[in-house]
């Protein structure tokens, strides 16, 4: 907690999926009924919270630049928001949102913006995974 208190983020325990990336230190507020998936990469000055008693779901491969994301949207897998963007409707996947309110502003999904450690990490070749690390160090962490 204390380390939390900081880098500036409060965001609790089993909400992301495996692969969370953070990029900067700084102001990251996370409501604990948000669900994330995998690989999602967050900037400063994210907010997702709850609005009407609703939070959002968040799918895999996701990058949030300092978004504000709130009540019970989901958002889909391999979706690039915008900086200062607010979300407050779905997102389907494979896409580019923007604005305030945001809206879809490209096709172009996350793919280019989001590195997929944890399934480098998982990727084995003849029981050991890219990185070199056995098999059993990488159970630990799935």
């Amino acid at each position: 907690m204390k380390l939390s208190i900081n880098l500036g983020f409060t965001i609790p325990r089993h909400v992301f999926g495996p692969g969370l990336s953070i990029a900067h230190w700084g102001s990251i507020v996370v409501h604990p009924d948000v669900r994330v998936g995998k690989n999602c990469r967050i900037h400063s000055a994210v907010n997702i919270g709850v609005f009407n008693g609703k939070c959002p779901t968040i799918g895999d491969n996701v990058y949030i630049p300092g978004a504000k994301l709130f009540g019970g949207i989901t958002i889909g897998d391999n979706v690039t928001i915008g900086a200062n963007a607010v979300v407050n409707k779905d997102v389907p996947s494979n896409v580019t949102v923007g604005g305030i309110p945001a809206k879809k502003i490209s096709e172009n999904d996350s793919s280019e913006l989001i590195v997929k450690g944890y399934e480098r990490a998982c990727h084995k070749v003849n029981g050991k995974s890219k990185t070199g690390d056995s098999e059993r160090h990488i159970e630990k962490w799935t």
